[in-house]
């Protein structure tokens, strides 16, 4: 949810960071963000939760990946 609502804004997402058990908005806004990138028209609750469990393990895997990082890698993948 924190990385589609800062995708939304617009905001750089090379240097944001998920922090363990921080909250951010209410839980409509979530759903609404999730409804909104899924991709699907009318998603079930499974869908929801099968693309919020692919992005969630893909953003958890580019945060720790060091080709990801901002501060190893430098400028040379701006905006990757």
């Amino acid at each position: 949810f924190q990385y589609l609502k800062r995708f939304d804004q617009g905001c750089n997402l090379d240097k944001f960071c998920y922090e363990a058990h921080s909250v951010e908005g209410s839980p409509a806004e979530c759903l609404q963000q999730f409804l909104l990138h899924c991709g699907i028209t009318d998603p079930s609750w499974s869908e929801l939760r099968n693309f919020t469990w692919f992005l969630n393990v893909q953003l958890r895997d580019c945060e720790a990946s060091v080709f990801c990082n901002p501060d190893f890698v430098q400028d040379t993948l701006q905006g990757f």
